[in-house]
This record gives C-alpha cells, structure tokens and sequence, in this order.
C-alpha cells in the first residue's frame, strides 16, 4: 500500500498562537479524512480570525487538546524552533506468528506534516520617557497585527492545501468500516534529538511507505 504525504506550507508564530493554529489545522484535516457520521460545528479561533469545522466529536477534541497540551509544553523548554508535526492516518493488521504470540502491523496510508517556526515575542525597548515608551509600544502593536495579518493568510493557504488535496487523494485510502481512521499525532518529546523527533518517531517516518511491526 502506498503512503502519501502532504508537506503543509511552513507557519511562523508565537506561542500563544499555537493553540489556535494546531487546532484548526488538525480538526480540517480529520474533518475531511472521517467517514464516520458526525454533526460538523464551527469553531472560531481566539486570538486570530480564522473560523474552522470540527466533527463535533468530544473524544477527539480531547485528544487533540492533550496533544497540544503536550507540544506547547515542550516548546516552552525549546523556544526558537523549526519543528513538525505530523499526523498520520493508518490500517492494523493481526499477524500469529506463533501459539501464544500476536503482531500487529501498522501500514501507513497517508501522513501530514504540519511545519511550524516558533518565535518568541520580541520585548519592549527602554526608554526614560514616557513619550518614547508609547511610541514604541505603538509600533510593537502594529507590528503584531501585521504579522497576525500575514499569519492569517498563511493558515488560510494551508486550509486551502488541506482540502484540494483530501478531495485529489482518495485512491490509497483504504476500504474500512464507518468509523475514524486510525491515526495518530507525533509531537516531540523529551527524549527527542536535535532534530525534532527521537530515534523511533524518525523511523516511523522514514519507514512510512511500507509497514512494520510493533
């Protein structure tokens, strides 16, 4: 079975805006990869005016909320980064290679990476005036909603990505009853490299196109 991959165009942002971002790009793309018969909600991000369609299922807000949780928690240890995140979309098969023993083999069909720079914001100059601090509170103010704006339609090209190639793909996806597709978030961890992923996440990716067991 074939993997395909989708490389999402790369997001700069801050921290209090990965929240918004991570949601949104995460809730299209299961959106537009769920079989299952759900109720669509829409939902406005909160720090940016960008409103996006969740499945209106609370299992997986839940888990994509922990996933998150869980990445922003690492990049506050880890600020300045280029990182990804990749979901990725998968079939189980059973295998018995023995009496008493099971395998099951995870054969990946699909993976997104999602490509995010991190920034940290930058801090307010000193000034012994008053006069000065406005000034330049007011340039860091419009400098912020410059770069909110460019943020914006950057998300709003992923968007558009997401769902020209969801509707493009469909041949490798698998026949598999009404339901989510199994699928999980890799996020770095503590025990990642200086790449971004451990050891293992790196050969999940690597090894994406072909399956392998567990």
């Amino acid at each position: 079975m074939n993997c395909e991959t989708c490389q999402l165009k790369e997001l700069e942002l801050e921290l209090t805006e990965i929240r918004d971002v991570l949601r949104c790009i995460l809730h299209t793309i299961f959106f537009h990869r769920t079989l299952s018969l759900v109720r669509p909600k829409d939902v406005d991000c909160d720090f940016l005016e960008i409103t996006y369609v969740q499945c209106g299922l609370p299992e997986l807000e839940k888990e994509v909320d922990e996933k998150i949780d869980l990445f922003i928690a690492w990049v506050e240890k880890h600020p300045n980064r280029r990182i990804q995140v990749c979901l990725s979309f998968f079939d189980e098969k059973h295998k018995h290679p023995g009496w008493f023993v099971n395998k099951t083999e995870r054969i990946y069909w699909e993976q997104w990476f999602i490509n995010l720079h991190v920034m940290s914001p930058k801090g307010y100059s000193k000034s012994k005036s008053s006069k000065g601090l406005t000034k330049i509170g007011g340039n860091a103010l419009e400098e912020t909603s410059s770069r909110r704006a460019a943020l914006e339609s950057s998300i709003n090209e992923v968007l558009f990505h997401i769902i020209n190639f969801a509707n493009e793909k469909k041949d490798h996806i698998p026949a598999i009853p009404d339901r989510i597709f199994n699928h999980e978030i890799m996020i770095p961890s503590s025990s990642d490299s200086v790449f971004g992923w451990n050891t293992d996440t790196l050969r999940r990716v690597l090894n994406s196109g072909h399956p392998y067991s567990l």
